[in-house]
């Protein structure tokens, strides 16, 4: 019994009872007396009740933690005591204490029978552990007999011969262990001549030998040093492969692949190759770009080294910017032509290892050689879209980190020619749209062409504004290919030069077909730059003098009757300004002697009618060309900016020489439907009407207006009322004829500009041809008429037909005098033709439209004249019809236009006088070319002869009626 105390002592352990004295007064507030356990046990209480009363004791009375139960009741106690609370609290913790007394008691008593079971195991024990010792006593002694009972001798001889086997042993084991420590030195040369399988092989075999011997101590530091040797090997293996990302070598890389498949890691060596080239795609352009700005700054300033690219690439200045740009797309080129060629290594390594294998144990490593192949090829494969997205990004942030807004339009389209270039290398590499490319790419092109644009329309209001309108003597075989602008559509474009550079090189079928890795697969790069080549700066398409030649020049007036002074595309002109009838077919001298007196280009080469703006104005539009040709995406604002180009020379020229109030009065048509709602078109869309006014306010429509130019206005060494040079007729022929001449380039281009529209835009191009170039000629009209509205006095020839007496009985053979007035003013309007035409040639189609406009207005001017007879007789009317037959005679002799204009016009108006009743009311209703003036002036006259009164009233109250609806 004593022993199991003493052994409870030495555990920690104590009765019931002396646990329970040994707690502390805070930790048990007070222990009952047995007094007071006694009477707890007597008092009756509701089980449930002290249940309760347990329950509501607070959790952290049951804590394990040390509780400091008087300091946590007094924290508890409101800031303002009651005793009588506290009274009450202080009884309900006592009921709390002696509920949990007495579940302590009631414990302690329902364990007492347990607690003397085990007493008598341990008692039970003792007595066993006891009979124990006894027996190991007697064991000990009985060994000790053996020991000396048995021969010492013997066992000696076992134990050397034992030792002599060990030795042997150790010292084989010793001369392997001296063969694989100087394994080290070999090691370290292998890895210096890059022989990585080699050096591999070596280091797994002393491993596994290591492994045999590793129960030695020196053997363990052997193979720890072996291990470090191979991580050692796996490192400057991984830096070999990191080689290759930028300058692949077939043998370097076949080393490379062959050792990792020894180490057995070919997966996680792919997967180290592609973080590689990623490395190696951000250190390449970081190191380009460092360099360049670095060489800017002339400064050993090293903040830059610190930078991160996109930061680095806003310091590039615009003299380095294409150079930066150039080898930025070199370098990267290198790294995706060494992707490239990794790939076809293990394309080319797939096929050699594809041969079918016997044995089971090759069998199982094909199988696994097969996962590795397949793996390696995924990871070639979707690394082609990451290396090209890593590519596209880089060139993105270098592409916005400069504001190309001001760079030169040649400088801005090297830069589209070299990331097309570069477009062109994503979609052969992994067939990729390049959309990050072409979205950085649009952002700088609207941003730069919007600016560029705006400038250029200023530039040509301000060559508008500074137009003398004299000819741009260029030759007769001027084409618009002849411009370096154009050059880039009938040449194979090399989007690595710029357009106005290009070297009209012709490259063999079979290179072309070639994609850019297979053309520079071994050497060159397709983003270096060729020396440009100076001859194809020069242009040829000027004229001497406005003569091709000396000898053109003599011949011109020489061999006058030639037919080639008629060349085939006047002959064409002439036919489509006729209004359907069949034009003279023949076009022999005799063809070409009576042509002359009407066709006023025979003394001049049938050079193109151009002036200095209009060769600027088509030169920007090769320019825009270019920029549309290289960036698709912004066709149709660069379409949308040519037009405005267009549409600002058409209303210029419109406003320049054919704005006149009097268009409506004539009643002559002058401006179509068509050209009028285009002409009101631009001025809403294009020109800035609020610039023209002193008092511009600030707010209004400031972006708006950003958009527009203001109208331009005709300079002043333009003199367009001298009647000597008929109105500035040279100018506006200039003017005009350029119009036309430009609007006949434009539907050259139209089936190019057609292929670069976006399907969706194609709607536009089409109106902007059909509304707005197509009604460039008939901007003729407008302007020649007030060339011929002034170059004929007509008021004269009204107060001539005034004195003329048309009541007369007796007919007449004689015409009037007012007819040889008119005539002999057309005469003077011919010979003012012709020497106009002394200094530039007017084409058949505009002589045509002078000549159509002044005999229209002759011929209207004779209707009024006649319309303000106040008498008239049957001979009167004779009369008039022989002037106008002599007029007509005339006439035909000075123009060869046929039909003569408003013929029909003045003949009906003559023979209405004969009409009956009835067919001149009908007369009335169908004829309403005539105004009511003449159409009343008609009735009256006829009053009297065969018209009555009544029949009068009735026939002015049907003008009356067709008046209304225009009142």
């Amino acid at each position: 019994m004593q022993k199991i105390k003493s052994l409870m002592a030495r555990q920690g352990l104590k009765s019931p009872q002396e646990s329970m004295a040994d707690l502390s007064p805070v930790e048990n507030l007070r222990i009952p007396s047995k007094e007071e356990l006694r009477e707890l046990r007597e008092q009756p209480i509701d089980p449930q009740a002290e249940q309760e009363i347990i329950e509501s004791i607070e959790e952290v009375y049951f804590s394990t933690d040390s509780f400091d139960m008087v300091q946590h009741e007094l924290e508890k106690l409101p800031p303002e005591l009651n005793l009588q609370e506290l009274e009450e609290y202080r009884d309900k913790l006592k009921r709390q204490q002696a509920a949990v007394s007495k579940k302590v008691a009631d414990l302690i008593l329902e364990k007492q029978p347990a607690y003397v079971k085990e007493l008598e195991r341990v008692t039970a024990l003792q007595t066993n552990l006891q009979l124990a010792a006894v027996i190991c006593t007697n064991a000990r002694r009985q060994l000790s007999m053996a020991k000396e009972g048995f021969t010492e001798a013997s066992l000696g001889l076992l134990s050397n011969q034992r030792r002599r086997q060990l030795l042997t042993g150790l010292l084989k084991s010793l001369r392997t262990i001296k063969t694989l420590q100087r394994t080290d030195v070999r090691l370290s040369e292998m890895l210096e001549e890059e022989d990585y399988p080699g050096a591999i092989q070596l280091c797994l075999e002393c491993q596994k030998a290591a492994s045999t011997f590793k129960h030695y101590s020196c053997i363990s530091e052997l193979n720890s040093k072996l291990q470090d040797t191979l991580e050692q090997i796996e490192e400057q293996l991984d830096v070999a492969l990191s080689k290759t990302c930028k300058h692949f070598d077939v043998s370097h890389y076949t080393k490379v692949q062959l050792a990792y498949t020894l180490l057995g890691k070919t997966q996680t060596a792919m997967d180290q190759l592609h973080m590689h080239f990623t490395q190696a795609i951000h250190n390449t352009v970081f190191q380009v770009v460092l360099g360049y700005v670095e060489l800017c700054a002339g400064n050993a300033d090293t903040k830059f080294q610190k930078m991160q690219y996109k930061d680095l690439c806003t310091h590039i200045t615009m003299d380095s910017y294409i150079p930066c740009l150039t080898d930025l797309c070199k370098a990267l080129w290198e790294v995706m032509l060494s992707y490239h060629r990794t790939m076809q290594w293990h394309e080319e390594h797939d096929k050699h290892e594809t041969a079918p294998t016997t044995d089971g144990a090759a069998a199982a490593e094909s199988d696994e050689s097969v996962v590795d192949r397949s793996y390696v090829k995924k990871k070639l494969e979707h690394g082609l879209t990451r290396i090209w997205q890593d590519v596209q990004l880089k060139v993105k942030a270098y592409i916005l980190g400069t504001d190309m807004s001001n760079f030169k339009y040649d400088d801005f389209i090297v830069v589209l020619d070299v990331i097309s270039r570069l477009m062109q290398v994503g979609e052969e590499f992994c067939g990729s749209k390049s959309e990050v490319l072409q979205e950085s790419i649009k952002r700088q092109s609207v941003n730069y062409f919007k600016n560029y644009h705006r400038a250029r329309l200023e530039e040509l209001r301000m060559f508008l504004e500074n137009e003398t309108w004299e000819l741009c003597p260029v030759k007769s075989n001027f084409n618009i290919a002849q411009l370096h602008e154009f050059k880039f559509m009938g040449q194979c474009r090399s989007p690595s030069v710029s357009p106005s550079k290009q070297a009209a090189s012709s490259t063999s079928p079979a290179q072309d077909e070639l994609s850019l890795f297979q053309q520079y697969l071994q050497e060159g790069n397709p983003f270096e730059m060729p020396a440009e080549n100076k001859e194809e700066e020069t242009e040829d398409v000027l004229a001497s003098n406005g003569y091709e030649s000396d000898e053109l020049e003599k011949s011109v007036y020489q061999d006058y009757d030639s037919d080639s002074d008629v060349p085939e595309e006047l002959k064409q002109d002439y036919v489509d300004e006729q209004t359907g009838d069949v034009p003279i077919k023949s076009v022999s001298r005799e063809t070409i002697r009576s042509k002359k007196k009407s066709d006023y280009n025979l003394n001049k080469t049938n050079a193109p009618i151009l002036t200095n703006t209009t060769l600027n104005v088509i030169r920007l539009v090769g320019k825009y060309m270019q920029m549309m040709n290289i960036l698709k995406p912004i066709a149709f604002d660069v379409i949308h900016c040519v037009s405005q180009l267009f549409d600002y020379y058409l209303y210029a020229v419109y406003t320049f020489f054919g704005r006149n109030d009097m268009y409506e009065s004539s009643g002559l048509g002058l401006i179509s439907s068509r050209l009028r709602t285009t002409l009101n078109r631009i001025q809403e869309s294009l020109i800035d009407m609020e610039a023209v006014g002193e008092n511009v306010t600030v707010h209004s429509a400031a972006e708006d207006r950003k958009e527009k130019v203001p109208s331009p206005h005709l300079s002043q060494l333009v003199v367009l009322t001298n009647s000597g040079t008929l109105y500035g007729l040279a100018q506006r022929v200039v003017a005009t004829e350029s119009l036309v001449f430009l609007a006949e380039q434009f539907e050259s281009l139209q089936s190019h500009l057609d292929t670069m529209m976006p399907a969706a835009k194609k709607p536009f191009l089409q109106q902007f041809y059909s509304q707005t170039v197509s009604t460039a000629s008939e901007l003729r009209k407008p302007i020649y008429w007030i060339v011929a509205a002034k170059a004929i006095d007509y008021e004269q020839m009204l107060l001539l037909m005034a004195g003329v007496k048309w009541d007369i009985r007796e007919i007449m053979s004689q015409h009037n005098v007012y007819v040889d007035v008119l005539l002999k003013e057309f005469e003077q309007f011919n010979q003012r033709l012709q020497d106009v035409s002394r200094h530039v040639r007017i084409p058949l189609p505009v002589s045509n439209v002078l000549w159509e406009h002044c005999i229209r207005l002759a011929n209207r001017t004779l209707v009024e004249g006649y319309a303000n007879v106040k008498k008239c007789s049957n001979e009167g009317r004779a009369l008039m019809q022989l002037d106008f037959q002599q007029f007509l005679m005339k006439l035909e002799k000075l123009t060869d236009l046929r039909p003569i204009p408003d013929k029909e016009f003045v003949e009906t108006y003559i023979k209405a006088y004969y009409l009956t009743e009835n067919d001149m009311e009908q007369f009335i209703k169908n004829h309403r070319e005539y105004s009511m003036k003449q159409l009343a002036n008609l009735v009256n006259v006829c009053l009297g002869s065969h018209i009555n009164k009544k029949a009068r009233q009735k026939l002015l109250a049907a003008i009356d009626d067709i008046d209304r609806p225009k009142r």
